[in-house]
Formats: structure tokens, C-alpha cells, sequence
């Protein structure tokens, strides 16, 4: 039976005086959540929490029944787990590692143990390159192979921390689609600053910012509540402070050599701008600029 995962008012601050969460409280149900934000937002420090690789200052973790700050020992069996730097050694093969990761993980029947990797190399697409070096794979490969082994065990959460991030857009569409394959029984958290894996793949989300939970929710309807607010308009680069002085400027982007300008506004600031419909970016970017406000 599928468990929500539920945080609350989880703080920490680092010893250099860094306060990376403040009062973060989140009830993550089964499938694939979303922890959007920005370099630096407090994401990595919320998962290594979560998985049990460091104590906060205050709050509590539940996973169903499951204490995760008491009883880390049955969270770890519990838990997948690919952080967003992770390591291998270069000259073992991906056959040889993942048996090894699996040993690790107490699966010790050896007949089990062989036909739950070789059903894991093949769902994560890297059976034919079984053998070779670890050493030798592309970034993209380096990532399904680090899936394959956050999935030994059968887990019931599973942590994935900017999993795409660096790869081609093939990869990332591999790499996806074998993500949104996983059960939805399982509590899947998707950590990652690319608007557009949320958007791909998660049914529920939160944007966090500064340490703390800006916005939770239904992408879809999330996307809803700036329906009508959403304007842009090109315009050459040097006037781009002007605007941002005059407007509630929330992204820019170049368009075939213009720079292109989102503003939120409940009506059109003037004439020379038109409606646009909005998508999960021009929330993400909303969002984090009332935060910024906030926080001046």
C-alpha cells in the first residue's frame, strides 16, 4: 500500500552560519513529486535529509509509519537513492558493480541476485554494454546505471537529485521516460532546477527558494492561476532595465537575436504588449521572483 512521505518544519543551518531550510513542511504522496528550484535553493540539503545522510536542526520526517530520523537503518532499506554527484569505480564493470551494489542492498540468494540485475540492466537500456568499464560510459549511461541501482531492493522512496542535468536532450528523454515508468506506488522525488522535467513528468510539485517552500501544488493548476497575467514583448537589450524598473519582469530569453520579455500584470501593461499563454516556467519564475522581493 502506498505512503505519503510527510515533512515538517525541518530547519538546518550549517556551521558557517549558512541557513539552507527554514520551517520546510511537505506531504509528498505516491508517484513522482517535483522539488523545483534554483542553485542554492536548500533542494540537496532537504534530500540528503531525507535520505538519512545528515540530521537537521529541527523538524520531523515520516515515511507512513516509519520515523526517518529515528530509524535510519530501515529508511536506508527502504530507500533508492541517486544523489547529483555520484561516483564509480572506472575500471569494473557495470555487470560486476551492480552485483556488488546489490550484495550491499542484502539481496545474498545468488539466483536472486543475478536475475534482479540482469532485469535492471535491462530496463535501464544497458544490458548489451554490460561488461564494459564503467570508466567508459557517457553521462547519459553513467545515470541509468546509477537508476538501476537506486532501484535494487525494490524501494519505496527514491530520490533522484538533478539527474539530468549536463545531459544531451536525447539523453534527458531517455532518462525520463524510463523515470515516469517507475510505480506508482513508490514516492518518487524528482529534485532538479529544469522546469521542464516537472512539467514532463510530475503530477505534484513545490518550488523551493531561500530554504523555504514558496508553492506547492498541481503543476496544471498552478499554471492556471496566471492565466490572463502573462505578457510579453521584444525589445533591444539595452532597454531591458527599463522595463525591469516599470514592470514585474519574470523572465528573458533570446529569440532569434531579440530579447523577449515575460511580464506578470493583471492587465496589459500597454499596447505594445501581447497575451501569452502561460506554462510551468512563467510560474517557476514567478514564484521566485515574489521571493526575491520578499526576502529584499
Amino acid at each position: 500500500m502506498a505512503q505519503d512521505l510527510t515533512i515538517e518544519g525541518v530547519s538546518k543551518t550549517y556551521p558557517n552560519g549558512v541557513r539552507a531550510l527554514s520551517d520546510v513542511s511537505l506531504t509528498i504522496p505516491a508517484g513522482m513529486f517535483g522539488l523545483l528550484g534554483p542553485n542554492g535553493a536548500g533542494k540537496s540539503t532537504l534530500m540528503r535529509t531525507i535520505a538519512t545522510l545528515q540530521e537537521p536542526d529541527t523538524g520531523r520526517i515520516r515515511l507512513g509509519e516509519v520515523d526517518v530520523l529515528k530509524d535510519k537503518d530501515k529508511v536506508r532499506r527502504m530507500l533508492g537513492y541517486l544523489p547529483q554527484e555520484f561516483g564509480v569505480y572506472p575500471k569494473v564493470s557495470a555487470l560486476e558493480m551492480l552485483t556488488h551494489f546489490a550484495v550491499l542492498k542484502g539481496i545474498v540468494n545468488a539466483k536472486e541476485r543475478t536475475d534482479v540485475v540482469e532485469a535492471l540492466l535491462k530496463r535501464t537500456n544497458l544490458w548489451d554494454v554490460r561488461k564494459r568499464r564503467l570508466g567508459t560510459f557517457s553521462g547519459g549511461m553513467k545515470q541509468r546505471f546509477g537508476i538501476a541501482q537506486a532501484l535494487l531492493g525494490n524501494p519505496r522512496l527514491i530520490i533522484v537529485d538533478e539527474p539530468t542535468a549536463g545531459l544531451d536532450p536525447a539523453e534527458r528523454l531517455r532518462f525520463n521516460n524510463m523515470l515516469s515508468e517507475i510505480g506508482e506506488e513508490v514516492v518518487v522525488i524528482l529534485s532538479t532546477h529544469i522546469v521542464e522535467d516537472v512539467s514532463d513528468l510530475c503530477s505534484r510539485m513545490a518550488i523551493i527558494a531561500g530554504g523555504r517552500v514558496q508553492l506547492t501544488g498541481d503543476p496544471i493548476r498552478t499554471i492556471e492561476t496566471l492565466r490572463g497575467q502573462v505578457w510579453q514583448k521584444a525589445i533591444a537589450r539595452d532597454q531591458l532595465k527599463a522595463h525591469e524598473a516599470e514592470h514585474a519582469v519574470i523572465s528573458t530569453r533570446l529569440v532569434s537575436g531579440r530579447t523577449v520579455i515575460h511580464v506578470v500584470a493583471a492587465t496589459r501593461p500597454d499596447a505594445s504588449f501581447e497575451a501569452v499563454t502561460p506554462d510551468l516556467e512563467d510560474v517557476y519564475f514567478s514564484t521566485l521572483g515574489k521571493a526575491e522581493r520578499a526576502a529584499a
